[in-house]
């Protein structure tokens, strides 16, 4: 059966002007009609640069986006991911029609709701009732069909006592929760949420995964959900597209997306970390083995393996340590607090620091290791140069079954007796 395509995109591209307000000067926007009227190329779509914010560029003009292609299907969910400056609330900002691209267009059918910011689209001044009429109205939704729904979006939101307050005396995690409530329930045929639900709590979050799971697999609706949590993009979509630099770099597989996505945005493997930078107080993260050999090759299960710190204390007292065990799913695995001694001796210039790692306990994959020196709320130090390491071994096959889920594993001897 052949697959409906609800949204097209073709070689979309957003070209902006630096340090301007507005879009360009007079001279420029004549620059551009004199061309138009001549049936020429806009001059300034030749001179525009590929938008990396790191570098200082020679082109006041950047491209936000460059060339970006792809379908998506009905009721698909769609995963854009992406670093900062990648191009996603860009995209998402043209497709909901906030913005128009430079060229390129966009095909779509039906109606598309958007949940870009927190707050978009409401009026401070009025209710959160009085806002969830407004909304509908904008969706095209008539009064009949907004009573008709208005009772399970306040319900959803959490925010009855408050439904006919301003919403300008809205947290912003209230705001959000009635924000979503009206995008989902007012049933649009296509949702675009941004990174906006990271504003929720933990609650309301699994809630809204939950309803945009219900609106994509009971409703047939599509969804379009941009985000950093790469584990709610893996439990809620079904395709992944990354963006980099504003370009489509990967497309396919949500699975094989995350993939790609950390693979080339982490920094590569290595198995010593050498940080020279005054600035900096860890000096060398690295592996050792329980010989104190440096380990350069992926970890087996259940080996023995320390994860080194060298630190540089010199004149702070009072610093703290910590690092954490990441999954390659950016999931925090487990926590090494640095609990044997309440501070760093002042004293004392250098330190080295040695924990054994816990493998017996992992899933073979790859795993990222985050640490950092502060005191009192200040970080001296913090190595957002995750050291990397791979685990193999018989956990691979083990996990195969089906109902095997988590990020660690313990397959340590079982003793089963009655009671």
């Amino acid at each position: 059966m052949k697959k409906e395509i609800i949204l097209k995109v073709e070689n979309i591209s957003k070209q902006y002007r630096l340090g301007t307000l507005g879009t360009g000067t007079i001279s420029h926007d004549l620059n551009r009609w004199w061309a138009q009227i001549r049936g020429k190329e806009d001059p300034y779509l030749k001179v525009g640069e590929t938008n990396d914010r790191s570098k200082k560029g020679e082109s006041e003009y950047v491209w936000a986006l460059k060339d970006i292609n792809f379908e998506v299907e009905r009721g698909e969910v769609l995963g854009i991911i992406g670093k900062n400056g990648a191009g996603k609330s860009t995209l998402l900002k043209i497709l909901s029609k906030v913005t128009g691209p430079s060229t390129g267009s966009i095909k779509s059918r039906g109606r598309i709701a958007s949940l870009l910011e927190v707050g978009t689209g409401f009026h401070p001044e009025m209710t959160g009732r009085e806002n969830i009429f407004l909304n509908g109205a904008i969706l095209g939704m008539t009064k009949k069909e907004i009573n008709a729904k208005i009772d399970e979006i306040i319900e959803f939101s959490g925010c009855e006592r408050y439904i006919d307050t301003p919403t300008k005396r809205y947290s912003s995690g209230m705001t959000v929760r009635l924000a979503f409530a009206v995008a989902a329930f007012l049933e649009p045929d296509i949702l675009v949420v941004d990174e906006v639900l990271a504003v929720g709590d933990a609650e309301f979050q699994k809630k809204a995964i939950g309803k945009m799971q219900d609106i994509s697999n009971t409703d047939g609706r599509t969804v379009l959900f941009v985000s950093h949590n790469m584990s709610a993009v893996k439990s809620l979509c079904t395709r992944g597209v990354v963006l980099n630099s504003g370009k489509v770099v990967f497309t396919g597989n949500v699975g094989k997306a995350i993939e790609y996505y950390l693979k080339n945005n982490k920094v590569p493997q290595f198995y010593v970390a050498e940080r020279s930078s005054k600035t900096n107080k860890f000096n060398k993260i690295y592996l050792t083995d329980e010989m104190s050999n440096n380990i350069d090759t992926p970890i087996q299960r259940k080996q023995k393996v320390f994860l080194n710190f060298e630190v540089n204390a010199n004149d702070i007292s009072g610093l703290r340590f910590g690092t954490t065990l990441f999954s390659n799913m950016n999931e925090p695995i487990i926590s090494f607090p640095f609990s044997e001694k309440e501070n760093f001796n002042e004293l004392i210039l250098n330190y080295h620091l040695k924990i054994q790692l816990p493998t017996s306990i992992l899933k073979g994959g790859d795993y990222f290791v985050e640490a950092a020196l502060w005191k009192v709320g200040q970080i001296y130090d913090q190595s957002d140069e995750y050291i990397s390491f791979n685990v193999i071994g018989d956990s691979t096959q083990e996990l195969s079954g089906e109902g095997i889920k988590g990020v660690v594993i313990n397959n340590e001897e079982w003793i089963v007796k009655d009671i």
